[in-house]
């Protein structure tokens, strides 16, 4: 049998974001599925088995760094990258604080985010 690929969860209130995002993923080579809010993605199966989130920072509801948050609290030992289209220093250094892997401003850079997700992944 062959080797799982990582699942990576894309969560953004943008459907074009997420599709991209997606596509991106799944391009690369690992396993995409997308969740249109964080509480969408808490509350599916992959909450704990994910092998890394993507994550928008602003999004309705509980936001990028809440669910970050959230994770932690879990105990959850899932990496976390944040995605923003409004980078402020501030919410970079809560975010990294709390343990996400990256925190990138879109439009997002394909080779920035794959040397995220190979960080994320320990590829």
């Amino acid at each position: 049998m062959g080797e799982e690929l990582p699942h990576i969860a894309v969560v953004d209130d943008d459907q074009s974001i997420r599709d991209a995002l997606c596509n991106l993923v799944n391009a690369i080579g690992y396993s995409a599925e997308a969740f249109a809010s964080a509480e969408a993605f808490v509350a599916s199966d992959q909450f704990r088995k994910a092998s890394c989130v993507i994550a928008d920072v602003q999004m309705p509801g509980m936001s990028g760094v809440e669910l970050l948050k959230r994770l932690a609290a879990e105990r959850a030992t899932i990496p976390v990258i944040l995605v923003t289209a409004f980078p402020q220093e501030a919410t970079r250094e809560l975010a990294l604080r709390n343990g996400a892997i990256g925190y990138l401003a879109k439009p997002l850079r394909e080779e920035t985010l794959v040397a995220c997700l190979e960080e994320a992944l320990g590829a």
